[in-house]
């Protein structure tokens, strides 16, 4: 594998050399990675994150690198030379839904181990994350209509195309035109022509005919060249009426321009009449989720939607806002919380060592509420819990009859991988079991209903105490 160790900001060297001079090398820490914002998501890029972690090491080119800045001593590079991730490593499982503030990967290792690998865990996982919440909202709007990932061509670079395929498949996405991300990751390929094709043939009529002649049982027919309707419908059940007279059965047609709506209703009385009747319409062109819910609305006739630029570089929100800080680090021994302050009420974070537990309707077996808690607290086993917003305390609620889940679970011990890595087909039904687990209310794309993330009552004190030492000093 290629070295990814100076994937990193200078400030984590320096900081770590710094630690190094300081007698804080050996000291424990724990660093949480979770984002800010307002809507859910949908965690994703554990495996590559673990990846990153576990194959860690510094090259003799990095080294030489490094001394030819000519800020870093011998002693510090010796370190660099020797390095090796020996710490644990907490996540919330791939797929899962997760909330602004939870943490859904966290570190305790060495400080000095713990501050290098922050900026490519938040590059790996920011990512992955961001695109596969974009898919999971475009999948649900798309209700049981097929949703096919057509991002590669508009991605940020090659690997950030072959990594928003795994993304998407995984929150729901059912096939991809991106080749390598089909082999890499044994996710169905999907595609038919481009208007070259039929760009590069004398007539659309023979343009069809050709593809029909070299895919007579899997024919699927782009038709917004010049005319959808006065020219590409027509032409393509020429073709539809050849290959069925031949013993073959078209699959369908692709739309990627003009009126969606009208042009799917009126295609499908067309094929209707024409008695094509399981011909399928599909539609491309710079879709995401509020085009497919006003489609909908419409009652267009549209069986697919491939979906490229908007879910790719999500222009409503290009940015997860995924940070990683320090919540607690070892003083004489004791684990000692941590906790960042700011006039920005956003900006203050949870300390301690953490887990998410989701709670659930015991009757109805939807989750109802998250508690963000101290990693040592259980509720298994109480008949009654009271809940608060953590911002507005007077806002509470009393839960009885529920059960709960944690969400949270060790994935390496000491440096080495504890967990078996499912495959991404796995994640994918695992991701559409959890989806599954809210109401729709919390899912919808417009004024979504709030969902409950509360701080356990002993991590609230922790915080509050912390908060009231920060003012004094």
């Amino acid at each position: 594998m290629k070295s990814k160790a100076l994937l990193t900001d200078l400030y984590q060297l320096t900081m770590m050399q710094g630690y190094s001079k300081d007698g804080k090398l050996d000291k424990v820490a724990i660093f949480d990675v979770f984002y800010r914002g307002t809507n859910h998501a949908v965690a994703c890029g554990l495996e590559q994150a673990l990846e990153y972690i576990l194959n860690l090491r510094f090259e003799e080119s990095d080294i030489n690198y490094l001394r030819s800045l000519k800020i870093f001593d011998e002693e510090f590079l010796k370190l660099l030379k020797d390095f090796k991730f020996s710490g644990d490593v907490y996540a919330i499982k791939e797929g899962s839904i997760i909330f602004p503030q939870e943490p859904f990967l966290t570190i305790k290792a060495r400080l000095f181990e713990a501050q290098l690998i922050e900026t490519a865990l938040l590059a790996i996982l920011n990512y992955q994350t961001l695109v596969a919440s974009k898919a999971a909202k475009v999948v649900y709007a798309a209700k049981d209509k097929s949703v096919a990932d057509f991002s590669l061509r508009r991605a940020q670079g090659f690997e950030a195309g072959v990594y928003s395929s795994r993304a998407a498949y995984i929150a729901g996405v059912s096939a991809t035109s991106n080749v390598l991300a089909g082999k890499m990751f044994n996710i169905p390929v999907t595609g038919t022509h481009a208007h070259a094709w039929v760009m590069s043939f004398d007539s659309e009529l023979e343009a069809f005919r050709a593809y029909a002649k070299a895919y007579p049982d899997s024919c699927l027919l782009l038709v917004d060249t010049y005319d959808t309707l006065n020219s590409g419908l027509p032409n393509a059940i020429t073709v539809f009426k050849e290959l069925v007279n031949m013993g073959h059965r078209p699959l369908g047609i692709r739309l990627d321009s003009g009126d969606l709506a009208y042009l799917s209703k009126r295609a499908r009385e067309i094929l209707d009449e024409a008695g094509f009747k399981e011909v399928k319409i599909y539609a491309s062109g710079d879709i995401d989720e509020n085009i497919i819910a006003s489609l909908e609305s419409q009652y267009a006739r549209i069986d697919g939607f491939g979906v490229g630029t908007k879910l790719v570089s999500n222009a409503e929100t290009p940015s997860l806002n995924g940070v990683y800080k320090l919540a607690a680090i070892t003083e004489d021994g004791i684990l000692v919380p941590k906790l960042k302050a700011s006039n920005t009420l956003g900006k203050i974070t949870n300390p301690g060592f953490k887990k998410v537990v989701r709670i659930y309707d015991r009757r109805t077996k939807k989750a109802e509420a998250d508690l963000i808690c101290l990693m040592e607290e259980d509720f298994d086993d109480l008949e009654e819990l009271e809940i608060f917003d953590p911002r507005c305390t007077y806002k509470r609620k009393t839960l009885r009859n529920f059960y709960t889940k944690t969400l949270t679970t060790l994935v390496v011990k000491d440096g080495k991988l504890v967990y078996d890595l499912p495959s991404v087909k796995e994640i994918a039904s695992f991701h559409k079991e959890a989806y599954g687990e809210f109401w729709d209310e919390y899912k919808r794309a417009l004024n979504p209903q709030k969902y409950k993330v509360d701080l356990s009552q002993k991590l609230f004190d922790t915080k509050e105490e912390l908060l009231r030492m920060c003012l004094l000093r």
